[in-house]
This record gives structure tokens, sequence and C-alpha cells, in this order.
């Protein structure tokens, strides 16, 4: 969950730390610190508490530092608070070895206490200082940079990526890579590592993906892999088309807002290679037809918004394929001992790829004999490395904390497979698969007719920003759809919010509801209109002020019992949420902008969750 960048070459390293740092802070912001090698083979090291600007002016933009090789680190805090102190990189005790580190080391406190007895002293709180003096330890022994990083990497135990200097060897650093990520880039005469691609797109296209138990050496004149048994290996170079413009703001005040207007595009990219002839062709994806047919089960895994993302896809992968459709978190996954075999499909979903808990859940399902199929956006990203199958939603970089137009294009791709399974499995009716391929491949232009009237949930948001609860009510996709919507609002406003199926309200929630007190209530979802129309009618005799979202035809019915209403265009109930999401998100944003919170960088949270 924390950012790091490495640089080797002829060029003064800080400038080019700070920039990749610069590119790389939604995932982590507590602090930050770099370390480069100085002419004189001394590291020299800085660090600040706060967002990495305090850091940049301490060192005039990196022209204090003076070296080619160097290390950078912007922190979100798991081991001790944020300060200077326990920043990274972290130095061992005699100054000869610097390291960053993204993960946790879990048998930290066992080494610690080792070192403590042979004499060593700690100046943080943190599990990474461990690695640094160990490294020490272990380097007075055999005098040898790589093979002192082998000793303590065999000795460690945990998640880890990690970028270690050593002042006896000025002219190269090491990378080690478990569970956690890190990608090696190439350059002319310079070379870099970082734990995201972003930090990289100015300086080089050409990357490589480390994989689990692998360090690297990086020199200016190339770089070393090696397997877990320390010998040497090919990796295949992967080139990254993105564009440098996809990970700046554009002229968006923020990453956020950017993203949610890139939406339809987003849509596009992932939607309309895929339909073809009025038909969904997924040639991206192994699975035969034989195989769809003899999966019993399916599985969607996942965390956050990812999750939610699922729980809009039980509904419709149920209704088109007439499977049974398990929504787990991953995080509690693997310790469910879940009823999974070679009968089971577990679709994984996860935005960075790298998420920890995914990733150990996909590892369990798979362990178990499961056939996995995963969603992400992230090309090369360890998920997609360790699934069987890998649908790419083609998002883009995302860059602000909280998820837009991953939530979306995910939920589009799930559309995707829930089609091409009915029809596979023959379980969909002929009228009902070519009106939702057909309603499919308008879905981008029907997101830019919502885009493009916004201006009364900017307004609404000006008028209601001080509540200190917020209850999003719904019911089938309309539940599904509140916990994304719900969600935004939290992680960007910090304001209470909670999302509930309607029909439970008379079970204990409605308890909450006092004059006052903001209901988002959705009814966008045909069927379940009237029931919906009711709820509204239960908490506005409560005292209730009720925003609701509906559809354009059912604006009018909804109008007379809710304060405010906002719309979608009409369209089928399946793709109903990919529209629904879109005024949710716009209301957390302008709701978070009049509270003057930091909406790219919400606090305590981090965009890769690589740790549990």
């Amino acid at each position: 969950m924390c950012g790091i960048v490495g640089f080797v070459g002829a060029r003064q390293a800080a400038p080019i730390l700070l920039d990749g740092l610069s590119r790389l802070e939604y995932r982590g912001y507590d602090s930050a610190g770099v370390a480069v090698v100085t002419p004189q083979g001394e590291i020299d090291l800085r660090k600040a508490k706060g967002r990495l600007q305090v850091l940049n002016d301490m060192v005039h933009g990196g022209a204090d530092l003076d070296g080619c090789v160097g290390i950078g680190h912007t922190r979100w805090a798991t081991h001790g608070v944020p300060n200077s102190t326990n920043s990274h990189p972290h130095m061992s005790e005699d100054g000869r070895f610097a390291v960053i580190h993204n993960g946790i080391i879990e048998n930290y406190a066992e080494i610690k206490e080792y070192l403590i007895r042979q004499g060593i002293h700690f100046r943080s709180e943190t599990d990474t200082e461990v690695v640094a003096q160990l490294l020490e330890f272990y380097y007075n022994k055999c005098h040898d940079f790589f093979r002192s990083v082998g000793r303590v990497l065999r000795r460690i135990k945990g998640a880890y990526a990690l970028g270690i200097l050593c002042a006896d060897c000025p002219d190269r650093m090491i990378a080690a890579r478990k569970d956690t990520p890190l990608l090696l880039g190439f350059g002319d005469g310079e070379n870099f590592i970082a734990s995201d691609v972003t930090a990289l797109l100015p300086y080089t296209r050409d990357v490589v993906y480390m994989d689990d138990g692998e360090t690297a050496i990086l020199t200016r004149e190339g770089i070393e892999v090696f397997d877990p048994l320390q010998q040497p290996i090919e990796k295949e170079h992967h080139h990254i088309d993105w564009d440098v413009s996809a990970a700046e703001k554009g002229g968006y005040p923020h990453f956020m807002l950017k993203e949610i207007f890139e939406q339809p595009d987003a849509l596009s990219r992932a939607i309309s290679p895929r339909i073809r002839d009025g038909r969904v062709v997924l040639d991206d994806m192994k699975l035969t037809a034989e195989q769809i047919r003899s999966f019993d089960r399916i599985y969607i895994v996942a965390c956050g918004s990812s999750y939610h993302v699922g729980m809009v896809g039980k509904y419709n992968l149920e209704h088109l394929t007439r499977r049974n459709v398990e929504v787990c978190l991953a995080s509690e996954f693997r310790y469910s001992d879940p009823i999974v075999d070679a009968r089971s499909l577990v679709i994984v979903i996860s935005q960075s790829g790298e998420t920890l808990d995914t990733l150990a859940a996909l590892r369990e399902a798979k362990a178990r004999g499961a056939y996995i199929l995963a969603i992400v956006n992230v090309v090369g990203s360890s998920v997609a490395r360790e699934a069987d199958d890998t649908l790419y939603t083609f998002a883009g970089p995302e860059i602000a904390v909280a998820t837009t137009k991953a939530y979306s294009t995910q939920l589009a791709v799930l559309n995707l497979i829930g089609l091409a399974f009915g029809e596979t499995l023959g379980a969909v009716d002929p009228t009902e698969y070519h009106e939702a391929v057909t309603e499919l491949e308008r879905l981008p232009e029907l997101a830019r007719q919502v885009l493009s009237r916004c201006d009364d949930i900017q307004e609404y948001a000006a008028a209601n920003f001080n509540h200190s609860s917020v209850f999003y009510i719904g019911r089938n996709l309309d539940y599904a759809l509140g916990l994304e919507g719900s969600l935004k609002m939290k992680e960007i406003s910090y304001i209470h919010s909670e999302s509930y199926a309607s029909g439970e309200l008379k079970h204990g929630t409605i308890s909450l509801i006092e004059d006052g007190t903001l209901v988002v209530a959705l009814g966008t979802c045909g069927r379940l209109f009237d029931k919906m129309i009711s709820n509204v009618i239960e908490v506005k005799a409560r005292g209730a002020e009720v925003l609701a979202l509906t559809t354009e035809s059912r604006r009018d019915a909804m109008a007379r019992v809710a304060s405010t209403v906002l719309t979608v265009p009409d369209t089928i109930d399946l793709l109903l949420p990919n529209l629904g999401v879109i005024p949710l998100q716009l209301y957390a944003y302008y709701v978070a902008l009049q509270r003057g919170c930091d909406i790219d960088k919400p606090r305590n949270l981090a965009k890769s969750v690589t740790v549990e």
C-alpha cells in the first residue's frame, strides 16, 4: 500500500525519484523519503512526515541530494505512527544499508528481539527496520551484498516488495518481491524499480513484472533477475502503451472527477471489442463451452468496490445462467472452508490485481481444484498471471483512491460473462439476449447522457453536505448499487453511511430515522418500483429528507413522494446499476468537495491494499 520507486543511471537520482513518487502518492501519503548513494560512497537519507510536497520542499526538488543511484518511498502506515522516524527509507545502524518496503514482515518482532540481543539498536517502531538491521548483521559476516540479501529473504516471513542500497556497492541496487507488486523498468543507460507502472511512464515503457521469490540486481548497464534459488533467469518484457496524460489530471480539479467523466470511454474499451454481429464474443477467454456447462457452482470473490460489483453480478448472473452464484469477501473466503472443487468456477475481481486478500483467496480456490477466471485492470498483475483465464477491463490508470471507472468496467465485463454463459447454457431467452446485447452496446452513450446532466447533483450537494449520517435503501439490484454509493460517501466525505435492503427497514433499521435524516432511495428497478415508493413514504413519515434516484420514465411518480429526484436514462434492469452508480459517485464527490476533504487521497486509505 506504499509507493516505491528506485533509479540507477547517470543522471541525478533525487529529482527522478520525487517525480516518480508524485505519481504514486495515491498509494501512501502519511510520510515520504528518499535515499541516494553519494559520490563519496555514503548514503544520504532525507524523509519527512506528511505529504510528498513537504519532502520536496525540504530538498528543493531533489537538488540538495547528489548521487545517481537512489530509492524513494511514500508511506501508508501499518507499523508505527506516521512520523519522520517511522517513514522510509530505513537505515542500518552503521549507515551502510538503506531499505524501502511495501508489505508486512510477520516475524519482525522475533527478529528484532534477536538483533537487540546482539547489541543492535533500533530507531523506529516499524517492521521494515529489521530488514535493514538484519542486512548489516549478515553483511558483517560475509561482506557480500547479494548473498546478504538472500540470507535476509530466507529469514523473514510475510509480504514484501523491497528496494535496497548498499554504500559499499554504489553502482547498484537490489530489489526483491513476495506477494506485493514490484516491477522493473528498462531505460537507455538507466534502470528503475517501481510499485506501479505510472511512476515510470515518463521514463520508459519497457517493463518486467517480478514474480514471488525473485530478486534483481540493477546497474546502469542492465538488470539481472534471479529465481528463489538465486539462479539467473530470463523474464518476458512488456510494452506499456498507456498515455502519460492518462495518469495526469488533464484540467480537472481532482483525479476522481476526471475518472468519473472517463467512464463512457472506459466502457467502450471494455465492451466494444467483445460484441460482434450482435453476439458477445469473448475471444480473450480460454474457457470452452464444455467447461462452462460442467460448472455447478459459481463464486465471485473480491474486496471493497469489486465485492459490490460481485453483489450486482450475483443477481444478473443467476438470472442469465440459472446457476447458483455465491459472492464472498476475499478476506473471509479462505477462512470459511469453502465448498470448492473441480466443478466450481471462481471469478476473482480486482482493479490492481495485487490485492493480497484476493490473491490468497485465488490460491486457496486453485488449490481446491477450482477454475479461476479473473477480471482485472492491470496487465501482467499477480492475479492476471496466476488465474487460469483473465478478462481485462481496459479502464486505464486509475489514480484516485476511491474507484469509479474500475467499478463500472468490472460490472460491464461481468455482464458480458453472464450473457456469454447464458447463451452457451441455453438459459437466457434469445429475445432477451439480443435486447441485452443491443443495450450493452448503447451503454457508453447512455453514460455520457448521465454525465451531461449533473448540475442538479452539484446544487443538491451544496445544500445538503452537513448531514452526520446518510442511509441508502433499495431492493434487488438497487440494494447492491446502494452498497457502492454508500461506500463512496463514507470513503471520501467521512460521513457515516450505510446501505440497507429496503424490505429490512421494519426489522430494526427504521429506528435510526428521525427528523432531517438523509435517505438516498434507489428506485431504478421497474418491477419493484411500487414497493420502493412505499419505503420512501415510510421514511418520510419519520421525518427523513429523501434524495431519490430512478429512471426518467418514473420521475413524476417518484417526485410525488421524494424531496429531490435524480434520474438516469431508461434501459434494461440488467444495466441500470452501471448508470445509477454515476450520480452516486458524483454526489459523494460534490459532498466531499463542500466539506473540504482531500478527495483523491482520503485519510487512512490507500489505493492498492497489499497487506492483510
